[in-house]
Formats: C-alpha cells, structure tokens, sequence
C-alpha cells in the first residue's frame, strides 16, 4: 500500500487495490494533471485516490489533511494542496494532502458520497499510522479550500455517520475517522441562497432532493460531535459569498463549540499559498499558526 517517492514524502493507496467502493470500473478515462497560463495545478478524472505525506524535519505531534479545491470540477493541488503542506511542515506540522475522487457519473455510483469516502477513509489511515509519522491521534485536523473546504466540513460533520457510506476496510469505530479540528479556507458551506451553485451541481446534480440538499448543507448537520474551527474568508470573495463561513461559524456559536473567524477586507476567492498573496488576506498563514498554538494542537 505504501510506495516511497523520497525521503520527505510518501503516496498512500486510500483503498486497496479493486475495492475502491462506488467504483463502476471505467478504465477508459485517464488523470489529467496540467498546469494552466495561471500557473495554477489542475488535476482532473481521479481514479485512484492518494494521500501524499510531508513530513517535518521535527514532528510536534499534529498533523493536517489537506483538501484542495477547485469546484467538484478539479483540484488545484498547488497553491491549495503541496505549497500548504510544505508551509505547515516548517512549522512541525505533518500535512497529508488528499487527492480525492470528484463526482462523476461516468465512473462512480452514487457519486455524492465519493469525496466524503476519500476524506474519511484517508482520516482513518491517518490516526492509524501515528505512531509511524510520529502523530498525536487527538491532534489530527482537516483543512480545505472552496469545494475541499465543503468537503472539510462534511467530514467534520458527517464522521459520526461514516459506516453508512461504505464498507470501510478493517473498521473499528466512527471516532477513528473523527477530525480533532478543521481549518476552513473561504468555505462553500450551504445549498441556500448564498450556494456556491457551480459545488453543488457537480456533486449534486441538476435536481438534488431536498433531503440531500439539507444533508449537505454543512451549517445544518452541526452537532456537539462537530470539533472546534477557524474559518478562514475574504468580504470580497465574489465566487463563494463570506456568508458561506458566517453561517458556519454561527452554528457552531449555538452549540458553544469552539470557534474563530478570520475576515479580510479583501483578497477574492481562492487565495490558498500562493506566492505573492494580495491584499490582507496576506497574514492568514501567521494567524493559522498563532490559532493552532492557542488552541493547544501545535505545543
């Protein structure tokens, strides 16, 4: 399952070979990874799900699942996937960087649930190899951006209810897929009126029931298992409205769930680590920092 690609860094097979669940076994279509005139990485037709690990020169003991956005569509697993990894790895973090299955009914039944799958299962994998990576179990967060940040907040807030979406391998109990914390970047959180539509079409579809409508509304499936946040917005942000993080926030503020916001006064949609970070949103890094140390995952 494990295949060294060098001393810093280690792809994980999230499922065993043929037993990918919800996998209709169309082998015609191929990855695609390219790299657009924005220098943005795009990698699109996941098949085969990985976690990539980056390990710091010290490990503190936390580490991150890194979930890149890019709409249900693509993801840019870049500036919003090994650029971060690297980032928090300087700061003794151990970041794993999830490439998951996007939705798409040539290859997956029911292909709603196929992301969370991903989540999940690379969340179980984590906790499972701590001693390995030198880990603390009850500091193993999720991160992600846009489409990933939704996808963040379903796995924050669905894990209790993993066993319903597949047949995990070897599984013990729920908590083993349970996130301690989440850092949501610019979140696309509800199917109300403030959707990010383009999210929930490609996971969705053109005619979602209500019931999968709620389900994957994030603010609604806040419970008192859901852990603690920071959430992470620009007020200019015109593909995902900062309603999306508000929304969240305040749900978890009604269940006395711990809770920070960080709100900038500009910076647009899908700032991740890029290399020269415009407008105030420029500090968010240091700020994620000072919230892992203050929240006691980073000592």
């Amino acid at each position: 399952m494990l295949s060294t690609l060098s001393r810093s860094q280690t792809v994980i097979s999230l499922w065993s070979t043929g037993k990918i669940p919800n996998d209709l076994q169309n082998r015609s279509i191929r990855e695609k990874i390219e790299v657009g005139n924005d220098s943005i990485l795009r990698i699109s037709n996941i098949v085969f799900p990985t976690l990539s690990v980056y390990l710091p020169a010290t490990p503190s003991g936390a580490a991150v699942m890194i979930c890149p956005g890019g709409g249900y569509s693509i993801e840019a697993s870049g500036h919003e996937g090994v650029d971060v990894a690297k980032w928090f790895t300087s700061i003794g973090v151990t970041a794993f960087v999830l490439k998951y299955r996007l939705p798409d009914d040539r290859l997956w039944s029911n292909k709603h649930e196929v992301g969370l799958q991903d989540a999940l299962q690379g969340l179980k994998l984590i906790r499972e190899n701590a001693a390995k990576y030198k880990i603390n179990p009850d500091r193993i967060g999720i991160m992600g951006f846009s489409a990933g940040g939704h996808l963040a907040a379903s796995a924050s807030t669905l894990w209790p209810k993993a066993k319903e979406l597949a047949a995990f391998e070897n599984w013990p109990s729920a908590d083993v897929c349970k996130p301690n914390f989440s850092i949501l970047m610019y979140p696309v959180i509800t199917s109300g009126p403030f959707k990010h539509a383009g999210s929930f079409e490609r996971l969705l579809g053109k005619t979602p029931s209500q019931d999968q409508l709620d389900r994957f509304s994030a603010e609604k499936q806040v419970s008192e298992l859901t852990p603690p946040a920071l959430l992470v917005h620009a007020t200019d942000d015109k593909g995902v409205p900062v309603e999306n993080s508000m929304m969240y926030y305040n749900a978890l503020r009604q269940l006395r769930i711990p809770a920070s916001m960080l709100l900038y006064e500009n910076g647009g949609h899908g700032f991740g680590l890029a290399k020269k970070l415009k407008g105030s949103v420029h500090s968010w890094p240091q700020s994620c920092h000072q919230w892992l140390i203050g929240m006691g995952y980073l000592q």
